[in-house]
């Protein structure tokens, strides 16, 4: 089956996971809730209304979308698909991967700030004091990997991984969790934020979209999605088995989402968001179990010599 096939089922994946994550919370809060399809719904209703721009804002804030969206679906080419081949592979794909991830934030921060706004700066402010935590901790994350299995790619770096020591269970675990707070950090999920809020005071991500409107605002959106498909993807690489078939494949990435997806809803049903004193708190456990992945893939591999 043609790669083409698998990046497609990634991009129309996002809005059927954030979907399913609302049905969850509203199947634990007692409700019928809205169908998983809403978000579809309402994307395509976002892209037919108009759209109101600031006077105060300047081209930055006109491309930023596109710009996101863009970054997003280039990120989906260098990430393959469990036991898949990516579109895009090459020695040292996942730092391009994280850049292109970068950039879209880049754009989204300055953006903000564009506006004028000092909401969407105080937002902005917040959301790169958490990346200065994040990315560093993703690159030790796949820096551990690419140590255990002495490749230098995405692709290499998962197809090798299930034929290295016993140890990596261990390595594995870890890495879960800690991919798991940056979806939830990235992906602008409780307890780091919450995505149905409109309280500026308490916003990261939803306060520099604010201004946002229409096709922007569907665009906006949508990368959001992209990208928590794309970290879940990652985890997913961790864990499905190898050597199955490409439909079986297909199916169990599909239900595996399905599966983080109904996570997420659960701990959004079940905790509310942080304290935003305690947020960088939340996510210096990524940073933690990251050096911890790192101290242990550096004991096994050199503590005897």
């Amino acid at each position: 089956m043609p790669n083409g096939i698998f990046l497609l089922i990634i991009l129309i994946t996002p809005f059927i996971f954030v979907g399913l994550i609302n049905r969850v919370k509203a199947v634990w809060a007692g409700r019928k809730g809205a169908s998983i399809w809403q978000p579809y719904y309402d994307c395509l209703k976002l892209l037919r209304k108009g759209e109101i721009i600031s006077k105060t804002t300047s081209f930055v804030f006109r491309i930023t979308p596109s710009i996101n969206i863009a970054a997003m679906i280039f990120a989906a080419l260098i990430i393959p698909l469990p036991q898949q081949k990516a579109l895009i592979a090459f020695p040292g794909d996942f730092v391009l991967f994280a850049y292109a991830l970068g950039l879209a934030k880049f754009m989204l921060v300055i953006a903000a700030m564009d506006t004028g706004s000092p909401f969407e700066g105080m937002g902005a402010a917040r959301e790169v004091t958490f990346s200065n935590i994040v990315e560093p901790a993703f690159f030790m994350l796949i820096g551990s990997l690419a140590l255990i299995t002495g490749q230098n790619s995405f692709e290499s770096i998962f197809a090798q991984l299930n034929y290295s020591a016993g140890f990596t269970v261990l390595v594995k675990l870890l890495c879960l969790v800690s991919l798991f707070i940056m979806l939830l950090t990235e992906g602008a999920r409780v307890p780091v934020d919450d995505p149905n809020t409109h309280l500026e005071l308490t916003m990261i991500h939803e306060v520099m979209i604010l201004d946002y409107s229409g096709p922007d605002l569907a665009f906006m959106q949508y990368a959001v999605g992209l990208k928590m498909v794309l970290i879940g993807t990652l985890i997913l690489n961790l864990l499905l088995p190898s050597g199955v078939g490409t439909l079986a494949g297909i199916l169990f990435y599909l239900a595996g989402l399905a599966v983080i997806a109904v996570v997420v809803g659960i701990i959004e049903s079940l905790y509310a968001r942080l304290r935003m004193s305690h947020v960088p708190q939340f996510i210096f456990m990524m940073m933690a179990l990251s050096l911890t992945t790192f101290a242990v893939v550096i004991f096994f591999l050199y503590g005897g010599n």
